[in-house]
């Protein structure tokens, strides 16, 4: 099932796609769904980011060949876009990359979650891109300088709940028109399961809250007035450009 945040004239409203039109809902971590009656048309819909979170996790070290353990860092909720919505590159501080990777929602409050357990407290995925000022990793280990431009966490363009499995997910980004990286989260060395029992073992997580699982060798160079699409197989493809 699709969940999406949709801009109506009373402000950003949840809505789960049933055939060709938008249902809205009133609460998407509530069960069951509780409808409101209105409904709006694919071709009429403003989609926003799939989620407003109140923590932004990013999980480090964990693209193939990674030397370092796993590691995890606050990025700012400040930052989460839409897709569609434009990434202004930040000037003068070196390389820009955009990175594809799978995004976890959080369904429920999570703490010191399990392998056996630790996708019973998920909602559901989408597609994320983890905009990074690579070169300030350098003098900023903590990510502050390189993870804080505007709109540098796309999130969309809906939630997907179920997902066939989390830990098998093709992804693919294509740069104005042509694929510049296939892979997957197959080829995150510390799994989808294992990033969220790392990070409920030292924050307990809610509702709405998103973790990054990492970049599987999809993070690529860009520039202004590159046109990004990420596209993770079971989901759909997240837009953006870059200005």
């Amino acid at each position: 099932m699709r969940i999406a945040r949709l801009d109506t004239p009373t402000g950003p409203r949840h809505a789960v796609a049933l055939g060709d039109r938008w249902h809205l809902i009133m609460d998407p971590y509530g069960t069951p769904f509780v409808y409101t009656g209105e409904s709006i048309s694919e071709g009429e819909a403003v989609l926003l980011a799939s989620v407003d979170p109140r923590v932004v996790v990013g999980i480090g070290h964990n693209k193939p060949g990674a030397a370092l353990p796993m590691q995890a860092w606050h990025k700012s909720v400040h930052t989460v876009a839409g897709t569609g919505d434009d990434i202004p590159a930040v000037r003068d501080v070196g390389t820009v990359n955009i990175e594809g990777e799978l995004a976890v929602v959080i369904g429920r409050t999570a703490s010191n979650l399990t392998l056996a357990n630790a996708f019973e407290a998920v909602l559901g995925y989408t597609v994320a891109n983890d905009v990074t000022n690579v070169d300030q990793g350098a003098i900023d280990e903590r990510n502050f300088q390189g993870k804080s431009g505007t709109n540098y966490t796309p999130l969309g363009p809906w939630i997907e709940t179920e997902l066939a499995d989390p830990e098998n997910v093709a992804t693919e980004v294509v740069i104005n028109g042509a694929v510049v990286a296939q892979s997957g989260s197959f080829n995150l060395p510390s799994s989808v399961a294992a990033t969220l029992v790392y990070v409920t073992r030292w924050l307990t997580l809610e509702a709405g809250d998103v973790v990054l699982t990492g970049a599987p060798g999809t993070d690529i160079a860009v520039t202004p007035g590159d046109t990004v699409d990420i596209t993770l197989a079971g989901i759909g493809t997240l837009r953006n450009t870059i200005v």
